[in-house]
């Protein structure tokens, strides 16, 4: 059991984040008086929930992910279901670095443009300086 500070600073999260994830009801930890009160669980599933952040999953999804691992006790529809949304995480990822590839050629290709036209016209100064001392 630990308090607030204590869980935010080894999660490595703001108090404030962890308020919003309780807000959200993804966490409910006890109450003592005014003061929150962590358990092992709580602090658990603040780990899979900083964890579906970071892998791109919205509060929704999470909240999905830990609402079946309460109801099934070995975990099949929570993976089945996991392993549904990851697909799709992929395959929208994929999209993006397609779509990121694509614009970075664009912008490569826009890059030697500009450096050959800042080289052309260097080139065509230096000839026209070149002239005026002959």
């Amino acid at each position: 059991m630990l308090g607030i500070q204590e869980v935010a600073r080894q999660l490595d999260v703001t108090m404030r984040t962890l308020r919003f994830y309780e807000d959200k009801g993804l966490i409910a930890p006890q109450r003592v008086g005014t003061t929150r009160i962590y358990s092992r669980r709580e602090i658990a599933r603040m780990r899979l929930i900083l964890r579906g952040k970071r892998l791109g999953f919205s509060i929704r999804e999470i909240k999905e992910f830990l609402d079946l691992y309460d109801v099934d006790p070995e975990h099949v529809a929570q993976a089945r279901q996991l392993l549904m949304k990851i697909g799709e995480r992929v395959s929208a990822l994929r999209k993006q670095k397609r779509a990121i590839d694509q614009t970075l050629e664009e912008l490569r290709l826009l890059e030697r443009q500009a450096l050959t036209l800042i080289d052309g016209a260097a080139t065509a100064r230096n000839d026209d300086e070149n002239k005026h001392d002959d």
